[in-house]
């Protein structure tokens, strides 16, 4: 495993946006949750995205896989306006992944026939499907429980395994949602190594949100802060701590990171 987050990726990061949200607004009867905002994910970034609960950042992710539309606003995958695109639309031609906050997996299989069974949707060629299996088993460290149904597995193994699962269709873009929620100090840290790595050995742009902002910044290289529908804030950790609208939004004057 490797370090988390040694040095933050910033100036040799490749500039292209990945995801691209234009003045986008979305309300939910007459509850508004998002109200005209507008930011960009660089392609081989970790973002983060922080805010109190119901301020709308599962709601991005909503809107990135085309779960739900917005009702103004543009959203672009690699520059290219996906707004109206289908679910699978999304997910096929601009390989976008999504690890769920809760569930993800079939609980009465095993580890194994999880991935066995996403395999066969996700990849066409029989041999690939095996080497990919045998590959996730060992980088996750799952090879000693891959015959235990998923319903026993520990809390970090069935983030373990959810993340897997995601990785099987190669994907370049990886959402997580409350990744770190009810995990033990050791499982996080954990699950941090596991982000930098496929940050840096896969290259793969990760988009978190949690309410843990330690554990969340910690690893990103980029953090915003939504409060009552807008951004309020966007930086690299350190900075973001220090911003005085992120502090008041969120933080407090109490908040220390590092």
């Amino acid at each position: 495993m490797g370090i988390v987050k040694k040095f933050r990726i910033k100036s040799f990061k490749k500039k292209n946006s990945i995801i691209e949200f234009d003045k986008v607004s979305l309300s939910f009867g007459n509850r508004l949750i998002l109200d005209n905002i507008s930011f960009k994910i660089n392609e081989g970034q970790i973002f983060g995205m922080l805010g109190p609960n119901g301020v709308g950042k599962s709601t991005i992710f909503n809107l990135i896989t085309g779960l739900v539309s917005p009702k103004h606003g543009k959203i672009k995958i690699n520059g290219e306006d996906v707004t109206n695109y289908p679910i699978y639309l999304r997910t096929k031609k601009f390989k976008v992944g999504y690890v769920p906050q809760y569930g993800g997996f079939f609980s009465d299989l095993t580890l194994h026939d999880n991935l066995k069974a996403i395999s066969e949707i996700v990849i066409d060629n029989m041999n690939l499907r095996k080497e990919k299996i045998d590959f996730l088993l060992s980088k996750f460290e799952l090879e000693n429980v891959k015959n235990i149904k998923a319903k026993f597995l520990s809390g970090g193994q069935k983030k373990k395994l959810v993340i897997a699962l995601s990785l099987l269709s190669d994907p370049k873009l990886l959402l997580l949602d409350e990744c770190f929620a009810a995990l033990d100090i050791l499982t996080i840290k954990m699950l941090q190594e596991i982000i930098v790595n496929l940050q840096y050995e896969n290259k793969i742009t990760i988009c978190i949100c949690d309410h843990q902002a330690r554990d969340l910044l910690a690893c990103v290289d980029v953090a915003m802060i939504l409060s009552n529908c807008k951004i309020v804030a966007q930086d690299t950790p350190s900075n973001l701590v220090k911003n005085i609208n992120a502090k008041n939004a969120y933080f407090g004057d109490s908040f220390k990171f590092n």
